[in-house]
């Protein structure tokens, strides 16, 4: 048996397939793509289910990979035992309808002792209790001696989809014999046995039958295979190693970790979990952020920040001070940067990534920390053992801890959560999320298709390439009901069997414009589509009466029609200069497109400079001024992935589809409508960038005209200005910087000014200083102090009088506000500023606080102000007898 390193097993088990014809080709993503049935690639096969489904064609009737995967359904176990891990590579070889049986067992018993050296005699091998034919060919064929080949039933050797109907069919695994030290007393162990003598490596699908509703089992025309072998455990078996912790790469990681803790692997039960952990999930995530995944609190990034967070947690505990995710991707990198340049290329932006989340949330970890210390300690204060649900949702939603993340520590302390308490936390914030939307009865009306049955299962759209055109009304729709007329001042919706109307899709809105005949004039103020292409006008009858089977003339506006197509196309060229200038992590993850603006939404994790931002503009305007031709081509989708258009995740396409390119410049799959030529978008101009969501970035944009009568805006501006200071635009910055200086020194003098007036008050405040309690109270109001000169003239107060309190307030630029400070006498009576203040500035509809010597406030209520300062007096006492 040779020794072998993961990268090396990866390549043999490729090449080896290679040579027998098929397809090999790197791993698909972690993020599906058209499969919103799963939030990440957690098999071999995932990612062609398609094949085997027959819903799309294979680029080879043999395909072989090595595909990326993510679990995270054991992810509590993962740390604790020598197996378990979130991320792992399955190595699989697959057969669309071509080779079945007999190909897929030789191939897999050549590949393990030709090419890996195992020993037959070691081997075991395993079919379904029913498959003969499996049977024979490891006897007959392949002359494993039948002693070895177990039969096991169906929980063991047959795959079935989860939902129990469709493709399905029995397996055969092949085993490793590990030896009798790790077996137990059973003279008969064998593959099926619970203990870990024997070593299951590779699993071979044979997926012959469909299975109906009824539960019959009906053979597939034509059968496929699916396999699955673990790198990790194949590299087990090859290094003579027990955990895939001890493989060479994962070794390596491991290393690091204790290099950066400073503790030595294996000599504590406590330490390794948190050793193993971290070396696992510095893996999955530097994979997850390499495909696109973003740090959220949703889907899939949701999952990755977790892992990222149970790592950072479980590096505390190691003693690890500083964030440290970062050192331990590079050695990601550094070990499989070869098999995955991907990583290699996209090192600075994962770098970038890390470095946000894991600082964002050492910070959420302190303060969430001290939090729930604070409710533990009080629970077992108590003698109680279990936190509420109301607490943990409150560390969740208030502090951002997460609640899985609550759940360990919590079991830590030996403690537990009331689960199904916070569950009905987290339900009650949907409900307040849901019942705040306000907009359902705009959107209610496009239902209408997936709730009627039209006379026309679907309408031809000719906008493309027509603006006009004749068309016959074959259905009308008022209030959610076929009608045969509407009348004039009514609004409904009709269709057509054809249309020149763009449907709102893609991010675009939809055409406006005009439909009429003898009989009506009415305006389309929208067009939907149904959920099987039906192509909906909602419009407004202004004229007449528009009846069932009036022919009638479709116009759509060519002006809007013409300023919402140049927008489309600048965010094809948008969309790739900021991939130029940012990455190629920039993927478009929204967008809205009009007549007046485009709005662009892509990840991205931080604000873009204005630098970037200048770049970026000056890059689309170009391949505007260049005068690209705008081609568009139909074909299907693995050509249009091999001409490099770029697709949007998560997004169905058809068999057939469009493909825009702009020049050379830029090539992506869109079905929504462009310009002829990139000059024809004149000009183009980015009014905001913005952050919308966690890893989101936004970008408001204007083209064409939009950009004319802006730059007018700005100049109608400019010349008000300068108007104002009375300037010429040579002199006008200069002018303006001097303006600003003398009203900056102005101010400082009216500030100066204000401050001698407050001075002036003082001994008149200071004669009116009240004896409470032994306290000497101070307090007044002011007219146009503001903060600054008011907290100066309470200090000028506290310092003239021991043992004092001193209350200021001032009336300034419409808002109320207070100042309070205590001597350190009154300290020692129990007087507290901030919550003195508190509860002062809330008498006027304010709030505020402080430390216990010093504190501000503001207030809303003018009118209450006096009464305010009146109970101020009242107040104090309270403070001052507790």
């Amino acid at each position: 048996m040779k020794n072998l390193g993961v990268n090396e097993i990866r390549e043999m088990y490729l090449s080896f397939f290679r040579s027998k014809d098929h397809y090999s080709r790197s791993s698909f993503s972690l993020v599906p793509e058209n499969d919103k049935s799963l939030l990440l690639i957690n098999a071999g096969m995932a990612p062609m289910k398609n094949y085997f489904m027959g819903i799309e064609t294979p680029p080879n009737k043999r395909m072989a990979t090595c595909q990326k995967c993510v679990r995270t359904g054991d992810i509590e176990n993962v740390g604790k035992t020598a197996r378990h891990a979130t991320f792992f590579e399955m190595l699989g070889n697959f057969s669309f309808g071509d080779y079945f049986k007999k190909e897929a067992i030789a191939w897999a018993w050549e590949f393990v002792t030709k090419d890996l050296e195992l020993n037959p005699d070691d081997l075991w091998v395993t079919v379904y209790l029913e498959d003969d034919e499996a049977f024979d060919i490891w006897e007959k064929d392949i002359n494993v001696p039948k002693e070895r080949i177990v039969r096991l039933g169906k929980e063991d050797n047959f795959w079935e989809i989860g939902t129990g109907t469709g493709p399905c069919g029995p397996c055969s695994e092949i085993y490793i014999d590990r030896g009798k030290e790790f077996g137990c007393s059973d003279p008969d162990c064998k593959p099926g046995c619970d203990c870990d003598r024997f070593l299951e490596f590779w699993n071979l699908v044979f997926t012959q039958f469909n299975k109906d509703e009824d539960g019959n089992y009906n053979p597939l025309p034509n059968p496929n295979i699916d396999t699955g072998m673990g790198l990790e455990r194949m590299a087990c078996i090859m290094q003579g190693v027990d955990s895939i912790f001890d493989i060479d790469t994962m070794k390596s990681i491991r290393d690091n970790v204790c290099e950066l803790s400073g503790k030595e692997y294996g000599k504590s039960t406590e330490t390794d979990v948190s050793i193993r952990l971290i070396t696992d999930h510095s893996r999955a995530v530097t994979f997850l952020i390499s495909d696109g995944v973003l740090p959220s609190n949703e889907g899939r990034g949701y999952v990755l920040r977790r892992l990222i967070r149970r790592a950072a947690r479980h590096g505390r505990l190691l003693g690890i001070k500083n964030n440290f995710l970062v050192k331990l991707m590079e050695t990601v990198i550094e070990n499989y940067g070869e098999a995955y340049p991907d990583l290699v290329e996209k090192k600075e932006y994962i770098k970038k990534i890390l470095t946000v989340e894991e600082e964002k949330f050492s910070e959420t970890l302190d303060q969430g920390m001290l939090i729930l210390k604070e409710y533990m300690d009080k629970i077992k204060s108590e003698s109680k053992t279990v936190l509420s649900g109301e607490d943990a949702f409150r560390l969740y939603d208030t502090y951002g801890f997460p609640i899985e993340l609550t759940l360990e520590i919590v079991e830590e302390y030996g403690l537990k959560v009331d689960e199904d308490g916070f569950k009905a936390e987290m339900q009650k914030q949907k409900e307040r999320a849901r019942s705040a939307r306000t907009d359902k009865g705009v959107e209610g009306w496009k239902e209408t298709a997936d709730t009627l049955t039209f006379s026309i299962e679907k309408n031809e759209f000719i906008g493309y390439d027509e603006l006009e055109t004749s068309a016959q009304i074959k259905d009308i729709i008022f209030d959610n009901q076929k009608i045969d007329i509407l009348s004039e001042g009514q609004a409904g919706e009709l269709v057509f069997e054809k249309t020149p109307f763009y449907a709102e899709s893609g991010g675009q809105v939809a055409d406006k414009g005009i439909v009429k005949s003898e009989n009506f004039v009415a305006e389309v103020k929208d067009v939907q589509k149904s959920h099987n292409g039906l192509f909906i006008h909602r419009v407004e009858v202004v004229s007449g009466e528009a009846k069932l089977s009036d022919k009638c003339e479709l116009v759509v506006d060519e002006k809007l029609r013409k300023s919402t197509q140049r927008n489309h196309t600048c965010t094809h060229l948008l969309h790739k200069a900021l991939r130029e200038v940012l990455g190629a992590h920039i993927h478009q993850a929204g967008s809205l497109v009009s007549d007046t603006r485009l709005r662009f939404d892509f990840t991205h994790f931080e604000p873009i400079t204005s630098e970037q931002l200048s770049q970026i503009e000056n890059m689309v305007n170009e391949a505007i001024f260049k005068a690209y031709p705008v081609k568009v081509e139909v074909m299907n989708i693995e050509e249009a992935k091999k001409s490099g258009a770029m697709a949007l995740f998560d997004e169905k396409y058809e068999d057939n589809v469009r493909v825009v390119s702009v020049g050379e410049f830029s090539t992506e799959l869109c079905g929504g409508t462009h310009v002829s030529n990139s000059s024809d978008i004149g000009m183009f101009k980015i009014l905001s960038e913005s952050g919308i969501a966690s890893g989101v970035r936004r970008i408001e944009a204007i083209t064409g005209s939009n950009v004319y009568q802006y730059l007018l805006e700005k100049e109608a501006v400019l010349d008000e200005i300068k108007s104002l200071v009375k300037s010429n635009e040579d002199n006008l910055v200069i002018k303006l910087s001097q303006t600003i200086e003398d009203y900056k020194t102005a101010q400082k003098e009216l500030s100066k000014l204000k401050s001698e007036i407050a001075k002036n008050q003082i001994n008149e405040i200071l004669e009116g200083a009240k004896d409470i309690e032994g306290i000497k109270y101070v307090y007044s109001s002011f007219e146009d102090l503001d903060d600054e000169t008011l907290r100066n003239a309470a200090e000028n107060v506290i310092d003239k009088i021991d043992n004092s309190v001193v209350l200021l307030s001032s009336y300034f630029e419409n808002k109320i506000s207070f100042v309070c400070m205590v001597s350190k006498g009154a300290l020692q009576k129990g007087v507290h500023a901030g919550k003195f203040i508190k509860e002062v500035s809330s008498l006027t509809g304010g709030g505020g606080g402080g430390k216990p010597n010093m504190a501000q406030a503001g207030g809303k209520d003018i009118s209450k102000l006096s009464e305010a300062m009146k109970q101020s007096e009242t107040i104090l006492k309270t403070f001052i007898n507790s």
